[in-house]
């Protein structure tokens, strides 16, 4: 099950090309999805640096040797089933060069900052006046319009602007919480769901290509994404016009949904209607909870969440995690232990579903295994495929030119200067 993968395959989107001129996570989140489902993943970096996160370490991917490379783990999360090529987009002839891919490829994704590709002849109106086919994807932190649009952003900035702090963390003291006050996501959770949107997006503009015969501009804001990211806690708040309350671990809807301390450590559970709440009881050894009339009824249990937890938290305690697993199991409660990676990785189901993947850097790359999660996508036609692992910087750059562009190797070499780092120096491009 955790052996190295290398599956050949002709996935779904093998006929696509993507020219990939993102970097960090929510765009190349979305171009490793697309490659994954079998597009060609042409990534774009700088010649000197690279993608900003090869550099985001420790840790370091290792080589054959088990040497730290000068790649981050943080790269391998979302670069996979690409080609890396190497192009100063600052030089007309990288600018030209870039046009000439644009006109091979069926798609671009960019996150550049808004209007900052105008300036190089990369922007969607040139692009399109040469490829009218190309679907052509931005994505930014506000957008490509309004009083935000031209500023930076990440996803931090995001999750606080677009509500998603103000909800998530303890309930306040006050309301007989921990306190603590607004915590963010730890994963870039704005990052990642833009990059799913994006590929949505990409994936629709396809298909309505198919009857146009033309592409088109989509746009992608990480603060609009993290917005309706919270559409059911928002719908609440529009009917009442009050903020939905921090509350932790627990539902503001369910009781008891949430986790409890056992003798050892803690597990969730959950009952999420009157007959689980009943067998919750009955498993528990406390059959009475069920009849309180405090407890009820599930609005009863809400109003009363408090002296709930207390109840629960006194009963589990008495016994270890385990003790609590397995009873639960057994009653077909909603339950489950709070693992950490080492404990994920050991589960029957996440080994049995292969979401640990390994690939091999090839030996000319230095050779070396990168340990990935998998792909959660399953079909039973056209398998998503693993046909590279996240490359080194510009390991593609003479491939790609001959591939994509049918460039020999005098021309090619006639494009060192805007493809590979020049020493200080160096004479500039003619």
């Amino acid at each position: 099950m955790f052996g190295t993968m290398m599956v050949i395959m002709s996935g779904p989107l093998s006929h696509l090309r993507v020219l990939d001129l993102t970097r960090v996570l929510a765009g190349p989140w979305c171009t490793q999805t697309l490659g994954d489902l079998g597009a060609d993943v042409i990534k774009v970096e700088r010649p000197d640096t690279g993608d900003d996160t090869r550099t985001w370490g420790p840790q370091w991917i290792a080589d054959g040797e088990g040497r730290p490379t000068t790649d981050s783990a943080y790269f391998s999360s979302c670069n996979r089933n690409k080609r890396s090529i190497t192009v100063d987009m600052a030089k007309p002839e990288g600018q030209a060069l870039l046009r000439e891919l644009a006109a091979q490829c069926d798609i671009l994704v960019e996150n550049f900052k808004c209007g900052d590709l105008v300036r190089y002849g990369l922007d969607y109106a040139t692009l399109a006046a040469i490829n009218p086919r190309l679907i052509y994807c931005s994505i930014t932190a506000y957008g490509q319009d309004g009083p935000y649009a031209e500023r930076p952003g990440y996803d931090l900035l995001c999750q606080a602007e677009g509500g998603l702090m103000a909800i998530n963390g303890h309930a306040d003291v006050a309301d007989g919480g921990a306190g603590g006050g607004p915590v963010k996501v730890v994963i870039a959770v704005t990052d990642v769901l833009s990059g799913l949107n994006a590929t949505i997006a990409i994936l629709a503009a396809v298909e309505a290509r198919h009857r146009t015969g033309r592409g088109q501009q989509i746009d992608i804001a990480l603060l609009d994404s993290i917005v309706q990211f919270g559409a059911n806690q928002i719908a609440t708040y529009f009917i009442t016009g009050k903020q939905p309350p921090r509350v932790g671990n627990a539902h503001v809807n369910l009781a008891p949904y949430g986790s409890f301390k056992t003798a050892d450590g803690y597990m969730i559970v959950g009952a999420g209607n009157e007959s689980q709440w009943r067998r919750l009881c009955e498993a528990i050894g406390a059959p009475a909870l069920a009849t309180r009339p405090q407890f009820a009824a599930m609005k009863d249990r809400n109003a009363h969440r408090a002296e709930l937890t207390r109840e629960l938290d006194a009963i589990f305690q008495q016994r270890p995690t385990q003790h609590w697993l397995d009873t639960l199991a057994a009653s077909g409660l909603p339950h489950a232990p709070i693992n950490t990676y080492d404990q994920v990785f050991a589960h029957p189901q996440v080994r049995h579903r292969q979401m640990r993947l390994d690939l091999e850097r090839p030996a000319e790359q230095g050779g070396g295994r990168v340990a990935m999660v998998a792909s959660p996508l399953r079909f039973s036609d056209t398998p998503v495929s693993y046909r590279h692992a996240p490359p080194a910087k510009g390991a593609d750059n003479r491939a790609v030119l001959r591939d994509v562009l049918g460039k020999v190797d005098a021309e090619i070499d006639a494009l060192r200067a805007v493809m590979e780092p020049q020493e200080p120096g160096a004479a500039p491009a003619r």
